[in-house]
């Protein structure tokens, strides 16, 4: 894979489909239909996943798609596939609370090696350079030309006041539980794939998941996380989160700083 050549893509893909998704958002109203699994959808997610879909189809005829709301389709993927969300944190948009994203990765090798995560409500952009960095671009947010980067790292944890960050919409008492297992300092709630990208900024330290999610919800902000020196591993035995399982269902996982002392489950 040209990686020159993907990165400007998906973040301009990211850009558009943002555009789209906010002008749903500031809407009056907008439908919010069932799929088969009783998870959300509305017309933002099927607008963006349509601009996304169609412009890496173009770019990357010969790459391997995948994408939520084409799921059903999909069988096999192969050593490379791009993975897509295109509204990653439904919930979040329904409920208008701003904390949601579009995610677009490459996978290789059952690793996500590039990727970019935009929150068009909160204006923040991460994504991965060609050369594998991750960096938080702010302005204006050209689609033709990216702007002002900055590179950006995990942090430095400090194992006797760590900053936990957990899901907003799906935390549990099994979360809590393993969390108590930690000497927190403060701890944040967090939409989205956002969770990923603010350990990979440091503005947290540890994010465990006890919970359902798919490879789709997670590729991207794990290219950020993992090209800001930080990483994703299983909850039950902290081997690596691993891509392009046969019905895209990960396991339960606890993405981090390196430097966090992670406790067994």
């Amino acid at each position: 894979m040209n990686y020159d050549a993907l990165v400007p893509v998906i973040r301009t893909l990211a850009l558009e489909a943002g555009d789209k998704i906010m002008e749903i958002y500031d809407a009056d109203d907008f439908e919010v239909k069932q799929k088969s699994d009783d998870s959300p959808v509305t017309a933002a997610d099927e607008a963006a996943d349509a601009i996304i879909s169609a412009g890496l189809r173009a770019a990357f005829p010969d790459v391997m798609l995948v994408t939520e709301e084409q799921s059903a389709t999909h069988t096999a993927t192969g050593d490379k596939f791009l993975i897509v969300d295109p509204l990653d944190g439904t919930k979040e948009f329904i409920h208008r609370r701003g904390d949601f994203t579009v995610n677009i990765a490459l996978v290789e090798g059952g690793k996500p090696t590039r990727g970019v995560v935009y929150a068009p409500a909160k204006g923040r952009m991460f994504f991965t350079q060609a050369d594998g960095q991750s960096v938080e671009e702010t302005g204006a947010f050209a689609k033709d030309k990216i702007g002002k980067v900055t590179p950006i790292s995990v942090s430095d944890a400090d194992n006797s006041a760590l900053l936990v960050v957990a899901s907003k919409s799906h935390r549990d008492q099994a979360t809590d539980d393993y969390i108590n297992k930690y000497a927190v300092k403060d701890m944040k709630s967090a939409g989205s794939s956002l969770k990923f990208c603010l350990i990979a900024t440091g503005e947290a330290d540890v994010y465990p998941r006890v919970g359902r999610t798919m490879e789709w919800d997670t590729a991207a902000g794990h290219a950020v996380l993992l090209g800001a020196g930080g990483d994703v591993v299983r909850f039950d035995d902290h081997t690596p989160l691993h891509y392009g399982k046969a019905d895209f269902a990960n396991p339960f996982f606890i993405a981090y700083a390196p430097s966090v002392e992670l406790k067994p489950a």
